[in-house]
């Protein structure tokens, strides 16, 4: 064989194995993924590794390796309205979820006319689960997970349930498929038990969407033993319970990821996100930088600490710094799984995607963060109006003397000076769009922030014996 027919049949082949090697890349491209969505609940920015947290959150900050960190990905800020805005795509302002969060004596939930996300992927041949909080809308069975897109169910329908007891306002509020559960154990571990039990179990050449809103590190703080005595240089005794609750959320995280690779599913198939559903409690954790924390609309409210892994489409160790929210998860998503984004109502999230793989612009002109009766903010570029920022997102009256602030996040990433009076023109442009959104809202539900006197649990909650 001569030389120069090596040479050429090394070159051939070589050409060949680039030619398969793109075509395998277009077919694992063009498959629909296996979705996992983790999120957390009350997390701040700064109770992560990755973000400098005295916290062990070795998982997290491996997934932040990993992936690529959104590092301005803005939610509510509360939990219902942005976990209502993860499952529509739609502004919580169409959904009446603008103030405060679905009580566990509220009648209300998410509108029952909304197409949800587990609802469009199961259409398309996804299996649907969620393992973990709901926390939009429990008092009637047409509001229940199962019932809105789930094929499979599992954990607690409220916020601020007993770890242990499973217990809030004296119901019992842990359940499998929408059926009461007397499985005995902290939620956490039950959540990451569950989930890894689902992973091992499923049909791996169907695509799974796998939806684990834990409800840590929410109050009440309680952790198991074991992960408090973990921080014994930590003086404060509430800190010091609730960086145990936070570590084993991400030892949950661990053995989840750990359980994809075990059963076998295709990792460069995968896409795994991780993020929080509203800003953190500087009492118990960290907003970092930010000012405000949850309940508010400053940066330490509604800037979540999020991540995007899939190997192979998404940049190991990126950063994406133009601001996006989670309702551009629902198109995103469904995209990413070839479905129909048309539907009978509109959307406001928009396809975030070529923004995360391909570095391109934020896909919004701006973006609204809120506008209910009494408070409001919105974003374009660096630019940020807030309107009452500090009313609490379940206060239920206007201050006594409005404010109005704005912002350049880019020269003023901590809100402290307020440039309102100096951009008289800019700022007026915005209130006026504030203001639009406003008058576009449907009527928020309101239900009082303490349980009136005649409350008794939904009998769909399962009843304490």
């Amino acid at each position: 064989m001569s030389q120069t027919f090596s040479m050429c049949l090394v070159l051939l082949l070589s050409l060949l194995f680039v030619q398969l090697s793109a075509v395998a890349q277009q077919e694992s491209a063009g498959r629909r993924p296996h979705v996992v969505f983790f999120l957390a609940d009350d997390l701040g920015w700064g109770d992560v590794g990755f973000h400098g947290s005295e916290i062990k959150t070795p998982n997290i900050d491996k997934l932040a390796q990993a992936g690529t960190e959104l590092s301005r990905f803005y939610v509510m800020p509360v939990c219902s309205p942005t976990r209502g805005a993860l499952m529509t795509g739609r502004h919580p302002i169409r959904l009446g979820l603008q103030v405060g969060v679905v009580r566990p004596w509220a009648s209300h939930g998410l509108p029952l006319d909304e197409r949800t996300l587990p609802q469009a992927l199961k259409e398309a041949g996804y299996t649907t689960a969620i393992v973990g909080k709901w926390h939009l809308g429990h008092n009637d069975r047409a509001y229940l997970p199962t019932r809105r897109g789930f094929d499979h169910q599992y954990g607690l329908y409220n916020g601020a349930h007993d770890y242990f007891t499973h217990l809030r306002d004296g119901g019992h509020d842990w359940h499998r498929d929408d059926q009461r559960s007397d499985d005995p154990g902290y939620a956490t571990e039950l959540i990451a038990a569950e989930a890894t039990r689902l992973i091992a179990k499923h049909d791996k050449n169907k695509p799974l969407f796998l939806y684990i809103p834990f409800n840590a590190p929410h109050s009440p703080i309680q952790a198991p033993q074991s992960y408090i005595d973990r921080y014994p240089q930590i003086e404060n005794k509430e800190r010091r319970i609730y960086a145990g609750m936070v570590t084993c959320m991400d030892d949950a995280i661990g053995q989840v990821v750990e359980q994809l690779s075990k059963s076998g599913f295709d990792l460069n198939n995968t896409l795994i996100v991780f993020s929080s559903d509203n800003g953190g409690i500087p009492r118990f954790g960290s907003v970092g930088q930010w000012r405000g924390s949850k309940g508010t609309l400053y940066e330490g409210g509604v800037r979540s600490p999020t991540v995007v892994v899939w190997p192979g489409q998404v940049k190991a160790g990126g950063k994406v710094d133009e601001p996006l929210h989670m309702m551009d998860w629902y198109p995103t998503l469904l995209k990413l799984a070839g479905v129909d984004l048309k539907q009978d109502k509109p959307l406001d999230g928009k396809d975030a995607w070529p923004t995360i793989t391909q570095g391109q612009a934020s896909p919004h002109e701006h973006i609204l963060l809120n506008a209910s009766p009494f408070t409001g903010a919105l974003l374009i570029d660096q630019w940020k109006l807030v309107w009452n920022g500090q009313v609490a997102a379940n206060d239920t009256a206007l201050p006594k003397q409005e404010k109005w602030e704005l912002f350049n996040l880019d020269n003023d990433p901590r809100e402290q000076n307020n440039l309102y009076a100096q951009e008289a023109e800019r700022a007026a442009m915005m209130k006026k769009l504030l203001e639009q959104y406003r008058f576009e809202a449907v009527a928020p539900n309101i239900p009082p922030n303490q349980a009136p006197a005649d409350f008794k649990t939904p009998e769909v909650w399962g009843q304490v014996p």
